[in-house]
């Protein structure tokens, strides 16, 4: 009996390749096309949602290596899981070397693979025993995190306010975490530095509020903790952000709502009471700060976005910000507000924001 739900679907799978191939069938594999273009928003639920787009992988001379590539990484999911253990997508990437002619040439090859059986089943690619490389993100601030100690099973209390300069990392799988906290907010904040600053300063307990490093388009650790979270002791969020395209249609808009590449998991991986403190183009013109002229690559983000992403399309706030941000032809960096003092944004920019979350762009 399979006790593991993701390795009776895996080899489920397998089952229906075989009876294909022995009917003498050529065995198919229907997968969600992964794209902005497969998804909508639903301001209902809060994040994207995939539309039902399929693509298929049929077995032939000309996809035999792909269709070998896809059952390779099965199996190796199914070995991962049943012996609890994990590999980095780095680690899936060599090991396929042993797979002779399936093997991948490059590492980009192997995840487009890894993300294409995580669609095909609609799991995480933690629940496949596939990790990232990269770490979670940092906590600092009104938080006890509530985690198990692997070797002996024992629970641990991890207060966040108790790191000094430094801060509590979020691990690969938050599952298993539980928390205390009376906080007010939670902050999630795309730069290192800026983080650094509010903490360096214990930003957190004149706020009473928890801050979170993204270190740029936050990890699916980083939104699945901030979403728990979120949840669990029903905590606003408020995101802190650069003022640039990037910053809004990549990295606030990921921890919002998702993504179209991963549309399969977003309920999971989104927070949707999530809305955006700054850096907006008003800020720009209210604080007077420095800034840099829009690149090329920014503009195009923008119009791309006010054209073809469903989250920009469904709220008049955002397509006004964009398109004032495009007019203005500048972006402006969190730092920026250092024109006024290194610690203008915990003495004036951050407390004044706060008075009127009401007037956050949603």
């Amino acid at each position: 009996m399979v006790k593991n739900p993701v390795v009776k679907k895996i080899k489920n799978q397998a089952r229906e390749v075989e009876t294909g191939i022995l009917g003498g069938k050529k065995p198919c594999l229907k997968f969600p096309v992964r794209s902005l273009a497969n998804v909508r928003y639903d301001p209902r639920r809060g994040h994207f949602a995939m539309k039902g787009g399929k693509k298929e992988r049929t077995l032939t001379v000309a996809t035999v290596k792909s269709f070998a590539q896809t059952l390779k990484m099965m199996a190796l999911s199914k070995e991962l899981v049943n012996q609890n253990d994990i590999a980095t997508k780095r680690e899936a990437y060599y090991v396929s070397k042993n797979w002779g002619a399936a093997r991948f040439r490059e590492q980009p090859e192997s995840d487009t693979v890894m993300d294409d059986v995580e669609a095909l089943f609609g799991v995480n690619r933690e629940q496949l025993g596939f990790v990232p490389e990269e770490k979670g993100g940092d906590v600092a601030g009104e938080l006890v995190v509530m985690d198990v100690d692997p070797s002996t099973g024992k629970k641990l209390r991890i207060d966040c306010t108790k790191f000094g300069s430094g801060a509590y990392s979020i691990p690969i799988s938050v599952e298993q975490l539980d928390f205390e906290t009376n906080a007010s907010f939670i902050l999630a904040i795309e730069t290192a530095g800026m983080f650094q600053r509010l903490v360096k300063h214990s930003y957190w307990k004149t706020a009473n509020c928890i801050l979170v490093s993204m270190g740029g388009v936050p990890t699916r650790a980083c939104r699945r903790f901030i979403r728990r979270l979120a949840d669990d002791k029903n905590v606003p969020v408020y995101v802190f952000v650069d003022g640039d395209p990037y910053g809004i249609t990549n990295i606030y808009r990921t921890l919002k709502v998702g993504s179209g590449n991963a549309a399969h998991l977003n309920e999971y991986f989104c927070v949707p009471q999530a809305s955006f403190l700054g850096i907006t183009p008003k800020d720009i013109t209210e604080y007077d700060l420095p800034t840099h002229p829009l690149k090329e690559v920014d503009k195009k983000r923008a119009q791309d976005a006010l054209k073809n992403d469903p989250f920009v399309k469904h709220y008049k706030q955002w397509q006004k910000a964009l398109q004032t941000m495009i007019n203005m032809g500048v972006r402006a960096e969190q730092q920026a507000l250092a024109k006024h003092g290194l610690n203008y944004v915990i003495d004036e920019y951050l407390p004044r924001k706060l008075e009127k979350p009401q007037l956050f762009l949603p």
